[in-house]
C-alpha cells in the first residue's frame, strides 16, 4: 500500500535537504577522495589494474580484509565492474563470493551492487557470471541520494536491477534478468513502475523498444491489471506520466499500442482509438488535465497527436464553443447591468457649505440609504444591484475554489473578475454603512469588470491569440519598463520638486505639490502634455538641464528600449501563441464539461462492445496514406531507362 501523504512529505522534505547539503557541496569532495583510497589499498588497486595474480595472491593472505571499503562505500568487485574488468571481477567472484550481493554503504550511493554497475555498463558477459554465481537479482534496491530524481539530477534508473537493465536498453541483459526471476511489477518509492522510469529517461528510442519488451514479458502472467495501466503514489499511469512530462514519442508510442486497426483498402484504413485515460468524462485526472496543468511547452505539444487533436475538436466545435459563447452573452448582460447601476447611482445636490475650497467643484453627493430606494427607478436599480452582488458571490464561490492563479485555465483574468467580485461586495458594505468613497470603488470595479471581458476572446480563433500577445507584453516587457521608469520618475520628480517647493504654487500649477510634480513628470514621459516651463518667468538654469537629460533618458532611452523589447517578444510568442491559445480552449471545454450537467454534455466516442472489444470507448479515425513522392534523381533513372511514357 502506498504511503500516507504526510509520510511522503517528510521524506521528500529530509530528501531535498539531505540533496542541497551533501550533492550540492560534498560531491565533488566524495569523488576526489575515492582515487586515493583506491590507489592505497592494494586488492582494490589491483582490481583497477585487472591483476588477477595479484588478486589471487592478496586473497589468499590472511591478513588481506575482503570487506574493506573505499570512501564510497565500494568493495573490490564494485571497483573491478566499475572498470569493465572481467578478469579481475571473475578473480573475485571465485575467492571471495560474498561480494557478489554486497551493496556500497555511502550516503551518496547507497543500495549499489555489482549487479547494478554490470547492467548500466550493458557488460553482458560480466552480467551472466554474477548471476550465474548466485546473483540476487529481485531484492537489492538503490536508495542512495544520486540516483532519486530530482531537480537538477544526471541519473535516475529506479531502484531495483532490472529498471537499471530498462533504462540501460539492452534487451539481452532485460531477457537475462527477467530469467533470472527478476519481477516486472517492481515499485521503487515514489510508486515508478518500470514503465514510469522508461518513460522519464532522455533517450526515448531506446526506452520504447524496452517498454515493448517489458510489456511483452509482462503479458506472459496474465495478470488482471496491465502493467501499463499501474499507477505511481500520485495515481499517473506510465501513459498520464508521458503526457505531464511532454514525453511526445513515448505517449504517441502507447497510444499506437491501444490503436485497434478496425479495416484497410488500399491506402485507406480505418482505426479505433482508445480514449482511457485520454477524455476528461470519466476522469478527473485524465491526460487533457494533465496538459493544461504541465508548465512545459513539449507537453502542449501532445495536443496535435491523434487522437487527441480530434477529441478536443469535438468537444469544442460540438459542445464547447456554443456554451462558451454563451457564457459571453450571460457576462455581458451581467457587467452591463453593473454599469447601469453605476451610472444611475443614488446622487443628491451638494449643499451650500459642502467646500470650503476654491478648486473643489463638486455639485453632486452620495444619498443616504433611506433616501437611495425611494421611487420606482430606485426599484429598478436595486434588482440591478442584488444581480451584481449575487453574481459577485457566485464569482467567489466557483473561481477561487480551483482556477485561481492558473495560467492556462484563466491566468490574469481569473485574479481580475475575483478582484471585482470582492470590490462589488466591498461596495455593497459602503452602501449600507454609508460609507463615502462609493466613486472610486465603482471605478475599479467597472475597470477590473469590463477588462475580463477579454477572456471570453479565447473563443474566437481570431481574437484568442492576439489576447495572449497582450498578456505576454503586459506582464513582461511592460513590467520591466514600468520599474525603470519608476525609479527615473522618483529621481527627476524629487529634484524638480526641490527647485519648485520654493517658488509661488499658482506660478507654474504643474508643480505646485511633490504628488503632481510626480504625475506631471509622468505624461511628459509618455508625451501626454508639453514641456511645462514658463519662459515669462525667472526659471532657474538647473531646471533646464534636468528637463534635457530626462527627455533623453525617457523618450529616447526608456521608450525605444520598450518598443524593442515589445517586438522581441512578439516575435517569440507569434511561435508558440497559437500553441497557447488552443491549451487555453482546451482548459475552457474542461471547465465547461465540469459544471454543465451530463445531460447536456453527452459522450463522444462508441463504446468497445459495439464492435467485440472491451467495454472501454474508442474514437474511429480515418487514415489515408499519402502516396511517396520520387525524388529528381529516381526520375531521371527510370525516364532513361524506360522512357517517360511508363513512369
Amino acid at each position: 500500500y502506498p504511503p500516507d501523504e504526510s509520510v511522503i512529505l517528510i521524506k521528500i522534505i529530509y530528501f531535498r535537504f539531505l540533496v542541497y547539503f551533501f550533492l550540492n557541496v560534498h560531491l565533488n569532495d566524495f569523488h576526489l577522495m575515492s582515487f586515493p583510497s583506491i590507489n592505497d589499498i592494494p586488492l582494490f588497486y589491483a582490481a583497477k589494474k585487472n591483476s588477477t595474480g595479484c588478486i589471487k595472491k592478496l586473497l589468499s593472505c590472511a591478513s588481506t580484509n575482503i570487506f574493506e571499503r573505499g570512501a564510497l562505500g565500494e568493495t573490490a568487485l564494485h571497483v573491478a565492474v566499475m572498470n569493465d574488468n572481467q578478469d579481475a571481477a571473475v578473480a573475485l567472484m571465485d575467492g571471495a563470493p560474498e561480494l557478489i550481493n554486497e551493496p556500497m554503504t555511502s550516503e551518496l550511493f547507497q543500495g549499489v551492487t555489482p549487479l547494478h554497475i554490470a547492467v548500466v555498463n550493458q557488460n553482458i558477459n560480466l552480467v551472466s557470471h554474477l548471476i550465474s554465481r548466485g546473483g540476487d537479482v529481485s531484492t537489492p534496491r538503490v536508495t542512495g541520494l544520486y540516483f532519486r530524481k530530482r531537480i537538477g539530477g544526471l541519473l535516475y534508473c529506479g531502484e531495483h536491477i532490472l529498471s537499471f537493465a530498462a533504462c540501460a536498453g539492452n534487451e539481452d541483459i532485460i531477457s537475462m534478468v527477467i530469467d533470472a526471476g527478476a519481477s516486472t511489477r517492481v515499485q521503487d518509492y515514489r510508486g515508478n513502475t518500470l514503465l514510469h522510469i522508461l518513460v522519464l529517461q532522455p533517450n526515448k528510442t531506446i526506452a520504447c523498444q524496452a517498454i515493448d519488451l517489458i510489456l511483452t514479458r509482462d503479458a506472459e502472467l496474465d495478470q488482471p491489471v496491465p502493467l501499463d495501466m499501474v499507477p505511481n503514489y500520485r495515481g499517473l499511469t506510465p501513459f498520464k506520466l508521458a503526457a505531464k512530462e511532454g514525453n511526445i514519442v513515448a505517449f504517441q508510442h502507447l497510444v499506437n499500442k491501444r490503436r485497434v486497426v478496425q479495416w484497410s483498402l488500399g491506402p485507406l484504413s480505418s482505426h479505433l482509438y482508445d480514449l482511457t485515460e485520454i477524455d476528461s468524462w470519466a476522469d478527473s485526472m485524465s491526460v487533457l488535465e494533465l496538459i493544461v496543468a504541465s508548465h512545459q511547452r513539449e507537453a502542449r505539444r501532445i495536443l496535435e497527436v491523434t487522437p487527441v487533436r480530434q477529441l478536443v475538436s469535438l468537444k469544442w466545435n460540438l459542445y464547447g464553443k456554443h456554451y462558451f459563447r454563451l457564457l459571453l452573452l450571460l457576462y455581458l448582460l451581467y457587467i452591463g447591468t453593473f454599469t447601469l447601476c453605476c451610472v444611475f447611482r443614488p446622487l443628491k445636490d451638494a449643499p451650500e457649505n459642502y467646500t470650503k475650497s476654491d478648486m473643489d467643484k463638486t455639485i453632486r453627493v452620495q444619498k443616504t440609504l433611506n433616501e437611495s430606494y425611494v421611487t420606482y427607478e430606485d426599484s429598478l436599480r436595486l434588482a440591478g444591484e442584488v444581480i451584481s452582488i449575487l453574481g459577485a458571490f457566485h464569482i467567489i464561490k466557483l473561481g477561487a475554489r480551483r482556477y485561481f492563479g492558473q495560467t492556462a485555465l484563466g491566468g490574469p483574468f481569473h485574479v481580475i473578475l475575483i478582484s471585482y467580485a470582492c470590490l462589488v461586495v466591498l461596495l455593497c458594505v459602503f452602501r449600507a454603512c454609508e460609507v463615502q468613497g462609493e466613486a472610486e470603488v465603482m471605478a475599479v470595479c467597472l475597470v477590473l469588470g469590463w477588462c475580463n471581458v477579454m477572456f471570453f476572446a479565447r473563443g474566437f480563433e481570431m481574437l484568442g491569440p492576439y489576447v495572449i500577445m497582450i498578456q505576454k507584453i503586459i506582464f513582461g516587457d511592460l513590467t520591466k519598463f514600468m520599474w525603470l521608469s519608476f525609479i527615473v520618475l522618483i529621481g527627476f520628480s524629487t529634484s524638480l520638486w526641490m527647485v519648485y517647493m520654493t517658488q509661488e504654487p499658482d506660478a507654474i500649477p504643474s508643480y505646485r505639490s511633490f504628488p503632481i510634480t510626480l504625475f506631471s513628470q509622468f505624461e511628459l514621459s509618455v508625451g501626454l502634455i508639453d514641456l511645462p516651463v514658463e519662459h515669462t518667468i525667472f526659471t532657474p538654469p538647473i531646471v533646464h538641464v534636468l528637463h534635457c537629460t530626462f527627455s533623453v533618458v525617457s523618450y529616447i532611452l526608456l521608450l525605444n528600449l520598450l518598443i524593442a523589447m515589445m517586438s522581441d517578444t512578439h516575435w517569440r510568442v507569434a511561435q508558440e501563441r497559437d500553441e497557447l491559445w488552443r491549451t487555453q480552449v482546451v482548459a475552457t471545454t474542461l471547465m465547461l464539461e465540469r459544471r454543465l450537467p451530463r445531460c447536456l454534455w453527452p459522450r463522444l466516442g462508441v463504446c468497445g462492445l459495439n464492435y467485440g472489444l472491451k467495454e472501454r470507448w474508442y474514437l474511429r479515425y480515418k487514415i489515408t496514406a499519402r502516396p511517396r513522392k520520387r525524388s529528381f534523381k529516381k526520375k531521371k533513372k527510370l525516364n532513361a531507362k524506360y522512357g517517360s511514357r511508363h513512369i
